[in-house]
């Protein structure tokens, strides 16, 4: 962030000086909110937690060098101090141990200091990409740090930091020194995306698509489609909205903002298009980049058709920020996916591969991994397992979408699935499996991690590949790395 000293932090928070020596006092780090991550000058945010309060390592947080606390109460240490009265309602911090308002009073007071910050960045010529969409939010993210690396210095939030913490936490790394910041956008809700583009207002927007995901939240997909929407309507008159043209419900928000619109996708009418896509053994795509007048090849790094748009999208951003066709296409080239549990394939030395896509899952992600496990396997004809978890927040529709996903799996040809979980969910899945076609055996419903390392460790043989994927909530990511670590696999190389 820039430098700022305390008093001028408390009057952007509008909050009072307890223990402060000297309000002089300068904040030259960072906001960090984890006490094991202070460096000199940073300022500590003490948040209540569901098992610990951030409260309770203020003095271990100064210790360390912070040079104050931002918190709800006095802490015994230099504290710049919030009351909850007034503060903005939170989802976030709508939970048991926010009983008292302070943790939705502390980040009430971040989302303010994040603001300030971006203003005065912008004012200094700081480019703020905002990224939403049912799925690829991340993947998109990591592709656009790579892309805009060649024109400036980027900020990208580590995973997936897009909610009412993580997204001014990111904001406010950004300093004199930032040419570019990215960010994701999550919604839960109405009004939600909305919330977040006022702490960081964007100059670019990035709608990916509108599908499934948080179904249970939105009830349909058209609200799922009006509140993505609200990153485009966020846009000043000088902005840009890159939007896909390959997704009706996405391509409708043309008529949502006052930015200007670019399109992206293989529609021909794209402004920013891909045509010729072919994917390698390892479900890598290679395709022409059609922009600017200039057709460019690009091979990508990362796995599976569905990155092709992701790859547009991070084009079409590049190109408007001052990039030229050539450079972007050397750029995408050359990426790949720097979040964990994220398309990681990992080949061990008996040939077997691991597809570690565990961080999160809704059907249209479970789909495009299982498309690219497939496509993986074709051509040398190795055998396929998917090890699939719950997939979270479908709401009324969870049983009929896990349901579609099993009976996708038989009409891909996977070979073998494993389907790990208690609930109806998971009974569902795997019953879509067995009732769609006459796999016996070929899927199995195992109760927990532990049951599904037992089956693969029994059957797995040289040279199959393996997808593992759910909700994050499920830890199916212990089974990626129990694969990649097993005894005997040999050393493990990234694909």
């Amino acid at each position: 962030m820039i430098e700022m000293t305390l008093r001028e932090i408390a009057d952007v928070v509008g909050g009072t000086l307890h223990d402060v020596p000297d309000p002089a006092v300068t904040v030259t780090g960072a906001v960090e909110f984890d006490s094991r991550r202070i460096n000199p000058g940073d300022l500590f945010l003490a948040m209540p937690g569901e098992h610990a309060d951030g409260h309770d390592f203020a003095a271990a947080a100064v210790a360390a060098g912070a040079a104050a606390v931002l918190a709800a109460r006095p802490v015994g240490v230099p504290a710049i101090v919030v009351t909850p009265a007034g503060a903005a309602p939170s989802r976030a911090m709508a939970l048991a141990h926010d009983r008292d308002g302070s943790g939705a009073a502390v980040l009430a007071a971040l989302a303010k200091l994040a603001r300030v910050n971006i203003d005065r960045l912008v004012a200094g010529g700081l480019t703020v990409v905002g990224v939403t969409g049912s799925s690829g939010k991340t993947s998109t993210k990591d592709l656009l740090a790579s892309v805009l690396a060649p024109l400036g210095p980027v900020v990208a939030p580590p995973g997936s930091f897009n909610n009412e913490l993580g997204h001014p936490w990111t904001a406010l790394r950004a300093d004199a020194a930032t040419g570019f910041l990215v960010l994701e956008l999550s919604a839960r809700g109405p009004g939600h995306i909305k919330a977040l583009t006022e702490i960081a207002p964007p100059t670019i927007g990035v709608v990916l698509n509108v599908g499934t995901a948080h179904l249970g939240e939105f009830g349909s997909r058209e609200a799922i489609a009006q509140a993505k929407g609200e990153l485009v309507e966020a846009l000043a008159p000088s902005g840009v909205a890159v939007l896909n043209a390959d997704d009706p419900n996405v391509a409708a928000m043309a008529s949502r903002t006052q930015a200007r619109v670019v399109t992206v996708g293989q529609s021909t009418g794209a402004d920013v298009r891909a045509t010729g896509v072919v994917l390698d053994s390892d479900a890598r795509a290679r395709f022409t980049l059609h922009a600017k007048g200039s057709e460019v090849p690009v091979r990508l790094a990362v796995h599976g058709e569905h990155q092709v748009g992701n790859a547009l999208s991070a084009a079409a951003v590049a190109l408007e920020c001052g990039a030229d066709p050539e450079t972007v296409a050397r750029a995408l080239s050359g990426a790949r996916i720097a979040s964990a549990h994220r398309m990681d394939v990992r080949t061990r030395a008996d040939g077997v591969t691991v597809v570690n896509d565990s961080y999160n899952a809704n059907p249209d992600s479970v789909r495009a991994a299982l498309k690219a496990l497939v496509s993986m396997a074709k051509e040398a004809d190795r055998r396929t397992w998917a090890v699939l978890g719950e997939m979270a927040e479908l709401g009324e529709e969870s049983v009929i979408e896990h349901d579609r996903i099993g009976r996708l799996a038989v009409r891909l040809d996977v070979d073998r699935l494993i389907v790990v979980g208690t609930g109806r969910p998971a009974h569902a899945l795997h019953q879509g499996a067995v009732m769609e076609g006459s796999w016996g055996e070929e899927s199995v419903l195992v109760p927990d991690i532990e049951a599904a390392i037992a089956v693969l460790d029994d059957e797995i043989a040289a040279g199959d590949v393996v997808l593992v994927k759910a909700s994050n909530s499920a830890g199916l990511w212990a089974v990626a790395q129990h694969l990649v670590a097993a005894p005997g696999a040999g050393t493990e190389a990234a694909v």
